[in-house]
C-alpha cells in the first residue's frame, strides 16, 4: 500500500506521526509507521511565504554560508558565518525554540493554531533569541564583561550556539552581540522555511529621551563621555519574507525583526515584525515597533561639549543622517547588496521629507495638526549648526587602512572660507569605542595651535602609533579621533572621525581535493605581525558538512612575525558546497 499525505498550505508547522489503524476479524491493531515534518514552503504559490524567485529561494532558505557586515560606515568590513538549517538536529531544536516561547503570545500552546501563521511564529522566535527571561537562546554580556563566557566575537556559526542551548537544558549561551543574535534567528527561519537574511544598519542611535534624536557628549580635550544616548557604530537584525495577512498583503514582501533587546522608554525588547515598506513611508501606526525602527533610522545627531561648569554648549560639526549603508549579501555571489533605499527614501528628497512629516507627526502627538513649516522649524533648533557657517570646513581622511600593529595615519584638512585670517586653538584625542557606541579608554591627546590666512587650505599629518593604541585595543577594533577647538576662542568647533583596525588574516589552503567520506587535508597558517609575542593563541576550525562539531587547536605562543602553520584533516559527509573557517584568538584579541 501506497500513501500518499499531502499537507495544505494553511497546516501548522512541526513533527507529526503517521499511525495506522487494522481492524480485523474484532481485533483492532495500531502500528507507528513513522514520523515527517511539515514546514513553510516558499516554493508553494497559496503559502504565506511564497517567493516567486528561484534565485532568491536557493540564497534566503538553502544557502548555509552568509557574510556579516561590521565596521563603520566609512570602512565596512565582513566576516563570513556559517547558518547549518540543515545540519543533523538542527531542525529538532528549531520546534523545541517554538515549544519554549510558545506562551509568548498564547497562554499555553494546547492550541497549535498559530503555527501556520509566520508573523506569529516569527515574534516568537524573535523573542526566544535573547529576550525570554530564563530560556533564551543568547545574552549579551553587561558592561560588555564576557570574561564568564565565550567572547561574542568568536563565534563563526549558528550551530555551536543552537546546540549548547539545546544540550545544556535550553538555558541561554553566553555570550553573543547583535550579529550572532541575528545570524541565529536566520538559522532558525530558513530552517523552518520562512526565506531570511541578515541586514546591518551603520550609525544606529538608542536614545531613551529624544526619539528622533541623539546626543554625544565631549569634554574640552575631545573625549567622548558617556552619557544616555548611545550611538552604534554598526547593529545587525534579521529580514524575513512573508505576506502579512494581518495587514492584509496578497503578496509577500519583507518584514524586519530585531531579535536585540534594546531599550525603548517602556523596558528592553525586541521589535517587529515590522514591514520595511512602511519604515520607508512613514506609516508608523500601521504595524509593529514602526516608529523604533523609523526613529533609529532618521534620527538627527546632535554633539555637546560640557565645560567645567556644567554649561552644556552645541558645537558646530559635520553632521551625518542616521541609519547608513544598510547592507546584506548579494544574491548568489560574495558582494554586498546596499538596501538603504528600501527603508527610507534619498534624503533631502521631496517623498523623505513627506514621510518624516507623517512619522512626526505620529512619534509626537502634539504636533498630528501641525503644519511642515512648523515642524521644520522644531527640527532645525535641535540640529548642530553647520561647520561651514562658522566660516571653517575640516574633515579628517585616512592615509592609510592601518592593521593590527601598524601606525594609524590621518589627514587633517583644514579650510578658512573666509577673507580674514584665524587662529584657532585645538584639543586633539583618540579612544576606544564598542561597537554599541560605549566609549573606553581615551590613550592619545595632543593640542596644537593652527593659523588660516584668508581663503587658506592647510592639510596637518597626524599619526597614531600602535604602542600608544594597541595596550587598549583588545576585541574592540574601533578608535575614535577627535579635534574640538578651545571654547575661549568662541565658537566650539569639532571633526571627528571612527578608524577601523584591520585584524591579520588567517589564510586557509586545501591540500587535496575534497571528496564524500574521503579524507581530506588543509593547511591553515597566521603570521603574528606585532612586535611583541601573542600569548594563549588559539585556532577555532568550523564548516558545515566537513565537521560535525568546531575543532580548537592550541598554538601556545606566537613570537614576533613569527609564522604558526598547522594541518588539519577532515572526512567530508555531506554533498553540496561548503565553507571552512578558520578564526584566530589570543590575548591581544
Amino acid at each position: 500500500i501506497s500513501i500518499s499525505v499531502f499537507p495544505p498550505s494553511n497546516a501548522c508547522i512541526g513533527r507529526y506521526i503517521l499511525n495506522m489503524q487494522i481492524t480485523s476479524c474484532g481485533h483492532t491493531y495500531q502500528r507507528c509507521l513513522g514520523d515527517f515534518y511539515v514546514l513553510f514552503n516558499p516554493w508553494c504559490a497559496d503559502d504565506p511565504v511564497y517567493m516567486d524567485n528561484q534565485a532568491q529561494r536557493e540564497e534566503y532558505v538553502l544557502n548555509e554560508h552568509g557574510i556579516l557586515y561590521e565596521g563603520v560606515h566609512k570602512h565596512i568590513t565582513s566576516r563570513p558565518w556559517h547558518f547549518g538549517q540543515f545540519e543533523d538536529g538542527i531542525l529538532d531544536i528549531c520546534l523545541k525554540i517554538l515549544d519554549m516561547g510558545a506562551s509568548y503570545h498564547h497562554g499555553s500552546d494546547r492550541d497549535h493554531c498559530w503555527r501556520n501563521d509566520p508573523v506569529h511564529v516569527s515574534m516568537v522566535v524573535n523573542h526566544m533569541i535573547s529576550s525570554h527571561t530564563t530560556n533564551s537562546i543568547m545574552k549579551i554580556p553587561e558592561n560588555n564583561d564576557y570574561l564568564k563566557g565565550t567572547k561574542p566575537f568568536s563565534w563563526n556559526g549558528s550551530v555551536p550556539i543552537l546546540q549548547q542551548w539545546y544540550n545544556g537544558r535550553c538555558r541561554p549561551v553566553r555570550y553573543g552581540y547583535c550579529g550572532s543574535l541575528a545570524s541565529v534567528m536566520c538559522t532558525v527561519m530558513r530552517c523552518l522555511g520562512i526565506p531570511s537574511r541578515v541586514v546591518t544598519n551603520f550609525c544606529f542611535p538608542c536614545s531613551n529621551e529624544n526619539p528622533l534624536g541623539i546626543n554625544e557628549i565631549f569634554d574640552c580635550t575631545g573625549k567622548n563621555l558617556c552619557g544616555k544616548d548611545k550611538l552604534w557604530r554598526y547593529h545587525c537584525w534579521n529580514e524575513s519574507w512573508m505576506a502579512r495577512r494581518d495587514l492584509n498583503q496578497c503578496c509577500g514582501d519583507w518584514q524586519c525583526l530585531d531579535p536585540t533587546p534594546l531599550e525603548t522608554g517602556r523596558g528592553s525588547s525586541c521589535s517587529g515584525p515590522t514591514w520595511v515598506r512602511s519604515i520607508r513611508e512613514g506609516e508608523l501606526d500601521l504595524d509593529f515597533d514602526g516608529h523604533h525602527m523609523f526613529s533609529r533610522l532618521n534620527s538627527n545627531y546632535v554633539g555637546w561639549l560640557s565645560q567645567n561648569n556644567a554649561k552644556k554648549t552645541k558645537v558646530f560639526c559635520d553632521t551625518w543622517p542616521c541609519g547608513q549603508h544598510l547592507s546584506t549579501k548579494s544574491v548568489g555571489s560574495e558582494q554586498l547588496e546596499d538596501i538603504t533605499g528600501s527603508y527610507k527614501y534619498e534624503l533631502g528628497s521631496v517623498k523623505s521629507k513627506e514621510a518624516y512629516y507623517r512619522a512626526y507627526r505620529r512619534i509626537h502627538p502634539g504636533y498630528c495638526n501641525a503644519s511642515n513649516c512648523h515642524i521644520d522649524r522644531e527640527l532645525s533648533s535641535l540640529k548642530n549648526p553647520f561647520l561651514s557657517d562658522s566660516g571653517i570646513n575640516m574633515r579628517l581622511k585616512m592615509a592609510n587602512c592601518p592593521m593590527y600593529g601598524e601606525d594609524v595615519q590621518l589627514h587633517w584638512l583644514l579650510e578658512n572660507l573666509r577673507s580674514e585670517p584665524k587662529t584657532l586653538k585645538f584639543n586633539l584625542c583618540a579612544q576606544i569605542i564598542t561597537y554599541n557606541g560605549c566609549p573606553m579608554d581615551q590613550f592619545w591627546k595632543d593640542s596644537v595651535t593652527v593659523t588660516l590666512g584668508p581663503r587658506e587650505v592647510k592639510k596637518i599629518p597626524l599619526c597614531i602609533l600602535y604602542s600608544q593604541y594597541g595596550p587598549y585595543l583588545c576585541d574592540h577594533n574601533i578608535m575614535k579621533v577627535v579635534a574640538v577647538s578651545d571654547p575661549e576662542c568662541g565658537e566650539v568647533l569639532m571633526v571627528s572621525r571612527d578608524i577601523v583596525i584591520n585584524r591579520p588574516p588567517v589564510i586557509v589552503k586545501l591540500l587535496s581535493q575534497p571528496r564524500l567520506k574521503v579524507p581530506c587535508t588543509a593547511e591553515i597558517s597566521f603570521c603574528n605581525p606585532l612586535q611583541e609575542d601573542m600569548k594563549n593563541c588559539i585556532m577555532t576550525l568550523e564548516g558545515c558538512g566537513l565537521f560535525k562539531e568546531p575543532m580548537t587547536i592550541d598554538l601556545g605562543t606566537l613570537a614576533s612575525n613569527q609564522q604558526a602553520r598547522t594541518i588539519v584533516e577532515f572526512t567530508p559527509y555531506r554533498l553540496g558546497s561548503h565553507r571552512l573557517l578558520a578564526n584566530f584568538g589570543c590575548h591581544k584579541f
